[in-house]
C-alpha cells in the first residue's frame, strides 16, 4: 500500500447529530429517516455521546420504556471514543480493538466533530487492517 492512509480519507463526513435534550422518539425517527445505525449527541460542535441501535434495544426496548419520555442524554453511551482526523487508519484500528468499539468519532482541533469512522469503513477501504480488527467480529463465547 502506497503511503499512510489517514482517518480523514476514510471517514464519513455527513454525520447526523442530535442534542442531549432531544427525545429518544426523535432520535429513532432521525435514524430511520437516514437509514443509519447510530447517531451522535453533540453539545455545540463537541460530541458528548453516541446512540446505537444496540443502545436502544438494551436501554429502551428490553425494559419496555416509552421513547417519548426519555432524552438522548439518558440513553447515550458516554464518554465517547474519539480520534483526530489526522491519525492513521492503523491507529484507528488499534484504538477500536483496544476499546472494543466498532465506531470512532473523528474530531478536529481536539473537540470539534469532523466525522465518524466505522469498522466496516476501514475494512472496506483498507482490507489489510482486518487482522487488527478481527477481535471485534469474533463471536463471544458464553458459558451455558
Amino acid at each position: 500500500m502506497a503511503g499512510i492512509v489517514l482517518v480523514r480519507d476514510v471517514m464519513s463526513k455527513n454525520v447526523k447529530v442530535v442534542r442531549p435534550d432531544s427525545s429518544v422518539k426523535e432520535v429513532v425517527a432521525t435514524m430511520n429517516k437516514f437509514d443509519i445505525g447510530s447517531i451522535v449527541v453533540v453539545q455545540g460542535e463537541r460530541p458528548v455521546g453516541i446512540i446505537t441501535e444496540r443502545d436502544i434495544l438494551r436501554r429502551i426496548v428490553e425494559p419496555c420504556l416509552a421513547p417519548e419520555t426519555l432524552t438522548a442524554r439518558q440513553v447515550m453511551t458516554s464518554p465517547v471514543v474519539t480520534i483526530d482526523e489526522n491519525a492513521s487508519i492503523n491507529e484507528a484500528a488499534k484504538l477500536m480493538a483496544k476499546k472494543g468499539v466498532k465506531r470512532l468519532l473523528v474530531t478536529r482541533n481536539s473537540d470539534k466533530l469532523a466525522g465518524i469512522i466505522t469498522f466496516t469503513d476501514i475494512v472496506a477501504k483498507v482490507p489489510d487492517m482486518l487482522t487488527i480488527l478481527e477481535e471485534l467480529v469474533r463471536p463471544h463465547r458464553r458459558a451455558y
